[in-house]
This record gives structure tokens, sequence and C-alpha cells, in this order.
């Protein structure tokens, strides 16, 4: 199976009270890309600028994701983030934003691109993401992001967009602004209202819900001794989500395989957090994934209660 993603690749400058990096590799089609790729084929679409070299490239390749959809901005600069995390790593306080080309940006999806039966429409405008999806029809499977900016300046299109996807996939905290509910459960409802078949709430260092019409799952997040930088993870979530449901073709309505999925998401996502960036994930196999999913599964499994609390 295919699946493409649209979103932002970027370089990040991030500090936190770990370490920090000045420039690195980022950007939420990056992210998802790195962590999808253990799963299924994988076509990332972007702009980037004259900035973004061979280095770069090579990083995505080998991984075998396939750039031919990364838009090269003659003249132009890759949209570039720089900020800071205190100890409450769930907070990220944004010191400067230069979107670059990414300002301009108007999705170009090849053929190919369109007709990949998994979509993912990562954090960008909602009537982009909207259009992108109009566009791929051949998607069997489709899931997006988005964010407090579009909540307050584009509710009715990030709505509208959200009606025409299978899944979406927010932290908590969007989730109560977006629906007005302060409860997490009604909140999740108010979104599965609008269309969508599954709604995934990331909850950072608590782990992550799934919530369907009929189920609601809970995962904690994997326990760590060390965690140096939580950017990217929730990209990192979503896509070894969307990744292992592209790989296990006819489990989309399986609600198991999404809880599964939900578990391949929360072992990603802390791999990503144990460096820098894309660092840790760069550097990851396959055993090590299905053997830290064994290890959530083997942590979260409770035994047959005694006879006597049975009734």
């Amino acid at each position: 199976m295919t699946l493409t993603v649209v979103g932002s690749i970027a370089f990040d400058a991030v500090r936190t009270p770990f370490g920090e990096r000045e420039r690195m590799l980022g950007g939420s089609a990056v992210h998802f890309s790195l962590a999808a790729s253990f799963f299924c084929d994988v076509r990332i679409v972007g702009p980037v600028g004259e900035d973004f070299g061979e280095e770069e490239y090579a990083v995505l390749h080998a991984r075998a994701i396939n750039t031919d959809d990364i838009e090269r901005v003659l003249g132009g600069r890759t949209f570039f983030w720089r900020g800071h995390y205190d100890y409450d790593l769930n907070t990220a306080h944004t010191e400067a934003t230069e979107l670059n080309v990414f300002a301009s940006f108007e999705p170009k999806l090849s053929p190919a691109s369109r007709e990949a039966e998994f979509l993912f429409l990562a954090n960008i405008q909602p009537d982009l993401q909207r259009q992108v999806r109009e566009q791929c029809t051949g998607a069997r499977f489709s899931a997006m992001d988005s964010m407090n900016l579009w909540i307050d300046t584009a509710r009715d299109s990030l709505v509208r967009t959200i009606g025409a996807v299978n899944a979406v996939l927010l932290n908590d905290a969007e989730l109560r602004v977006l629906t007005g509910e302060p409860n997490l459960l009604r909140a999740a409802r108010a979104v599965l209202a609008m269309g969508p078949s599954a709604v995934v709430a990331k909850r950072g260092e608590y782990g992550a819900m799934l919530f369907t019409a009929d189920h609601v799952f809970s995962l904690p997040a994997y326990p760590l001794e060390t965690v140096l930088d939580p950017t990217g993870a929730g990209d990192s979530f979503a896509g070894a989500f969307l990744g292992y449901l592209g790989g296990h073709a006819g489990g989309v309505d399986d609600v198991e395989a999404l809880k599964r999925a939900v578990a391949y998401g929360t072992a990603m996502a802390s791999f990503n957090v144990e460096e820098f960036g894309t660092e840790r994930v760069r550097r990851l196999s396959g055993e090590e994934i299905a053997a830290r999913v064994a290890e959530l599964e083997r942590m979260t499994r409770f035994s047959d209660l005694p006879a006597a609390l049975r009734g």
C-alpha cells in the first residue's frame, strides 16, 4: 500500500533543559514520513527552499521515502521554526517562525500521489487540506491533523474538512477548544458527529485515546527515563498510526486494527522523544519497534478477575 502525506518540511532550532540544536531537519511531513516508512511506501508532498540540499534528501531516501513531489523553490528558503521547552515538555514556546516558501504553498500532487490508498493531511490551512482530499479520489482511508490557529481563525473550513476524512488526530486541548466541551469524551463524540469514523486524542506524556462510535480505547505513554526533545512526537505518532494501517490492508474498519495502530504510534512517539529531532528515528529498526509494542502490550494486559469479584 502507498501512503501520501502533505505538510511542512522545515528546519528547527530547539532548546530544552537537556540540550539544544541550532538547525535540524523537521516539519510535520518529515517526522510523519520517517515513522510511516517502517510500515508501507510513503510519498511526501511539501515545499522547500534552495537551502534544502542533498544531506536532507538523503535522510528521506535512506528510508525509501519518495520525494518526487517535494517542490524546491528557486531563490526561496525553507520553513524555519525556533522554540524552546522548559521542564514541562508538553508545552512548546515559540520564539520565531519564518514561513518562507511555506507561506505561498499550494500542494501539487503527481498522479501517483493522488492515487495513493492512504492519505494524511498534516497541519496546514484547512482549505488546502480539503483541496488535497478532493484530488485524492483513490484514498480508501484519510486522516488529518490541525492546530489552535485554524480552530480560532478558520473553524468553519476546518469542520468541513473534518467531515471529509476518516480519522482526526488532535491533542486533547485542541479537541476541547474545537468543540467547546471541557470533557474529553464529550469532545471526541462531538467531533465524531462531524463525520469521521475515528478520533485519536494525543495526550503527550499521558498517552493516547481512540474513540469510535462504539468503542473507547486508552493507552498510556511508554515509560522512559530519558526524554530530550518532544518536537515531532505527535507527527511520529500519526506516521506510525497511518503507516501501520497502510501496511495491513483491509484492517481500517476493524477497531482491533485501530487499537494496534495506536500502540505502534505510541511506541514510535516514545522513540522520537529520546533524542533531538529525527536523530533517534533515523537509527531505529523494525525489531526495536516490535519489541517496544510487545512491551506496551505486556505492561497494559490485565489478568482475569478473581472469582470472588465476578459476583
